[in-house]
């Protein structure tokens, strides 16, 4: 699922900039999957929805697109999109509510995004269940397997369920999503990062019993102490089984600055996993062929397809930020 700029957004001044990482990624997912897109600007999805299909079709790939007009605020699918479950009576779509982390920017049309999708039928026979509690998708990381990675900075901000405690977010995190246990990450972030340190810009499951996460090794970076501590904490989990998990460190990235001098949160922990291969965020600089050799490793029977991001984090997300995955056979064809 891909949730495409338009004039409309913040990405109003940079749109031909960042309308070609969109475009690198929605190919690279038709090369194996099929693709939902939605954009405010009708004329723009209708040329994106024959340019894409035909540049799957012309290719013999196995992917499609389902384009569907739709008002957003933003393009930060993963954080505004449904989440879905399985269970034993199939998958269960959830639309969490959505407050652009806390209040920072507007977020109506955003949280209104998964009905309207629903409404186009985009979702044929299932229905997008509402609930009334705060959750971006970049905010939890998953095992497949009962446990859940996540920060203390995001999920108990204030901003998000004030009258909640870690115990009732552990609760609802346990009710809606089947989480048996959940792993509190209570250091590390990167700077330039709007989201209060979502899960997904610093640590990930590459395996049940394998997470990797990002390091910074220069004592002389802001972020040294503070992922120091957050190693610290990731070499104290336990698997169920009770035995320590395999951590991998990814590269830390040169620092990158806007135009003002603002650091932006390059990482690359943000990638996504499709079917067969893995995309990517690269930024320009000389850590990214080491990235590449490191997921390569990580995930040695998929393909590592890199796309260059630079443009993406000037609105302080990367490539798993606007992207949501959704179980086949979600998507009506």
């Amino acid at each position: 699922m891909l949730t495409w700029p338009h004039p409309g957004t913040d990405w109003a001044s940079v749109m031909d900039d960042v309308e070609p990482v969109f475009l690198d990624i929605a190919q690279a997912i038709l090369r194996f999957e099929n693709l939902l897109i939605s954009c405010e600007f009708v004329a723009r999805l209708q040329q994106l929805e024959r340019e894409l299909n035909n540049f799957a079709e012309t290719r013999g790939l196995p992917g499609r697109v389902v384009a569907v007009p739709a008002p957003a605020n933003d393009t930060w699918a993963r954080d505004h999109g449904p989440l879905c479950v399985d269970t034993a009576e199939g998958v269960r779509l959830l639309d969490f509510r959505f407050n652009a982390w806390g209040n920072k920017f507007s977020w109506e049309k955003d949280n209104a995004l998964n009905s309207h999708l629903a409404g186009a039928g985009v979702f044929g026979k299932l229905s997008v269940q509402a609930v009334d509690f705060v959750l971006e998708g970049g905010s939890i990381e998953s095992d497949g397997q009962g446990t859940l990675l996540t920060t203390s900075e995001c999920l108990l901000n204030p901003e998000r369920n004030p009258a909640m405690d870690r115990a009732a977010i552990e609760q609802h995190l346990s009710e809606w999503l089947g989480a048996d246990r959940v792993l509190w990450l209570d250091h590390g972030y990167l700077a330039g990062d709007d989201t209060d340190s979502h899960i997904d810009t610093l640590a990930r499951f590459c395996a049940p019993d394998h997470i990797c996460h990002v390091a910074c090794h220069d004592p002389d970076d802001e972020h040294f102490g503070a992922l120091a501590a957050m190693k610290d904490e990731l070499q104290a989990f336990r698997q169920v089984n009770g035995a320590p998990y395999r951590l991998t460190e990814l590269p830390w990235p040169d620092a990158i600055h806007d135009d003002d001098g603002q650091r932006l949160p390059a990482t690359y922990a943000n990638f996504l996993i499709i079917n067969g291969a893995v995309l990517l965020p690269v930024y320009d600089v000389p850590q990214d062929e080491e990235a590449i050799r490191v997921l390569s490793g990580l995930f040695p029977e998929r393909e590592i397809i890199p796309v260059s991001c630079r443009p993406l984090i000037e609105q302080h997300g990367s490539l798993h930020c606007v992207t949501m995955q959704l179980p086949a056979g979600v998507i009506e064809l």
